[in-house]
């Protein structure tokens, strides 16, 4: 019996968002549909000339405390929550005297958008909805007999079922998940508010996240994989971006400019990011955003070539016409010069994308296990300083040497592990990445710099357990390290730094990036 319609003879609508309120006042009033309501929509409801019945009247009793007792009465819930399907249900309705609804339209105070402004304290707590929930979820637990709406957007689809004769059950089913999932949201955003209040973001007893469609892609990873792009609301980061023009986004587009985001976010300076396949083949600081480009292309071309290139401050003229001479996937910025944003559309293809609002790396990082998440704080250099350094080997650096091993331990972990970046001039030269020995790592990294490893400084993502592969940098030239220290062999590959002549710092910490 799914097509079984019900026809909408009473409905009770209290909503927050009065978007298309008064178009489905309007449907329904002229299906004959009779309508109660509360506080602030019954008042643009009777102010629109439709006849309306106030909560007040149903109960006996007045809105009251402030408006947070309106809804919970036996004569609303009594109403909401009758299986009509069964005789007792309807004996006790007629006993009582409440009469059923078919239909309910509310959704709930806007607490997240209050949260998202700013606010604290009482007046976050006061956007608390109680009644709301208890309606939308008593509506869609009966949805047997009561359609529930929570959104404006299925507002079109309930007026086609009034000129259809009524709700059927799989529409009704439908709007009871949407249901369902708008209190879940709800109390989800209520239970994050008091963990952060109570100073638990990290690690909480329990996790709630919360997520809404944005958009289906094409597929993802591969082509035979179904995929979409959820975000939590209020919405930041690469899920916010405004695309100004281009293809539609892949699966591997966004994966590839979240990471370029975050590498070229890591640095204070003017940076480029220059992502492919999740690792950086390009990553460069310098005094003005243009130059930062040529230098981490300069990196590695060959690889750049199709990329991902994010900014951390306003794209330029100059770099525009940078980057429109190679081919490019995405760039992401923050900002864009008008004539550099008309530069960049000249490549139809070319995904350009703004932040909409200021980067802000998230403070937990969530990955999927089988059967559960893990979670852990995110990695950073919030309060970055190298003078906690320790100075194991060789002469303490100049200053332009030290930055150059600032840049490269910070530019290091944005490579996946096992790994190893060899910088100059606050540029990478050559990238070690995603290697099952950090061996291997130091001969990618010295390979691909060739000769630019000589006089380059080196940063490794975590200790070097043996010293070979520290004399492999420098063997090719390297003349400084910095990696985080901590192996059983530490002494063995101090020494081995000694004899090579080379300075070596430890910094007491790994950045691992797996």
């Amino acid at each position: 019996m799914t097509s079984e319609k019900i026809q909408i003879k009473r409905a009770l609508i209290s909503v927050s968002d009065k978007t298309g309120l008064i178009d489905l006042a309007t449907s329904l009033s002229e299906a004959g549909v009779e309508l109660v309501s509360t506080g602030s929509t019954a008042k643009q409801i009777a102010a629109a000339g439709l006849r309306v019945m106030e909560v007040s009247e149903v109960t006996g009793f007045p809105e009251s405390l402030d408006g947070r007792v309106k809804t919970l009465h036996p004569n609303i819930h009594g109403g909401i929550l009758a299986d009509l399907r069964l005789e007792k249900h309807r004996r006790e309705l007629e006993q009582f005297e409440i009469e059923a609804f078919q239909l309910v339209v509310v959704n709930l105070y806007p607490f997240v958008q209050t949260v998202a402004s700013g606010a604290k304290g009482e007046a976050v707590v006061e956007q608390i909805d109680i009644g709301g929930p208890a309606m939308v979820r008593a509506a869609a637990k009966n949805h047997a007999n009561v359609a529930i709406v929570v959104e404006p957007s299925d507002y079109d689809s309930l007026v086609q079922a009034l000129k259809d004769g009524g709700t059927t059950l799989d529409h009704r089913k439908q709007l009871a998940g949407k249901a369902f999932s708008h209190t879940a949201s709800y109390d989800a955003a209520v239970a994050n508010w008091f963990l952060s209040e109570n100073d638990q973001v990290t690690q909480p007893e329990s996790l709630n996240i919360s997520l809404t469609r944005d958009q289906e892609l094409r597929y993802g990873e591969n082509s035979h994989q179904a995929a979409a792009l959820y975000s939590q609301f209020p919405s930041s980061g690469i899920a916010a971006a405004l695309q100004h023009s281009g293809k539609q986004m892949s699966y591997n587009n966004f994966v590839d400019a979240d990471a370029a985001l975050r590498a070229a976010h890591d640095f204070k300076e003017p940076a480029v990011a220059i992502i492919k396949h999740a690792n950086p083949c390009g990553v460069a600081t310098a005094t003005t955003v243009a130059t930062a480009y040529v230098l981490a292309h300069a990196t590695d071309p060959v690889s750049a070539f199709g990329g991902v290139i994010a900014t951390n401050v306003e794209v330029s003229e100059e770099m525009a016409l940078a980057v429109s001479e190679v081919f490019t996937e995405v760039i992401i910025a923050p900002a864009y010069s008008v004539i550099a944003l008309e530069i960049l559309q000249k490549k139809k293809n070319l995904r350009i994308l703004e932040l909409a609002k200021p980067y802000v790396r998230p403070a937990l990082e969530i990955r999927q296990v089988s059967g559960g998440m893990l979670v852990q704080d995110s990695d950073g250099f919030d309060d970055f300083s190298s003078a906690s350094w320790k100075l194991v080997a060789g002469s303490k650096v100049d200053d332009q040497t030290i930055k150059d091993l600032e840049f490269a331990w910070i530019a290091c972990r944005a490579v996946k592990s096992n790994a190893i970046l060899l910088a100059n001039n606050q540029a990478a030269v050559g990238i070690g990445m995603g290697q099952v020995n950090r061996l291997d790592s130091c001969r990618l990294a010295v390979a691909r710099a060739g000769d630019r490893v000589v006089n380059s400084v080196a940063a490794s993502d975590a200790f070097f357990p043996f010293k070979d592969g520290l004399e492999v940098l420098t063997e090719a030239g390297v003349r400084a390290v910095v990696q985080p220290g901590g192996s059983v062999r530490d002494e063995e590959v101090i020494e081995a730094a000694k004899k090579a002549g080379i300075t070596m710092y430890f910094t007491g910490e790994r950045h691992f990036f797996h």
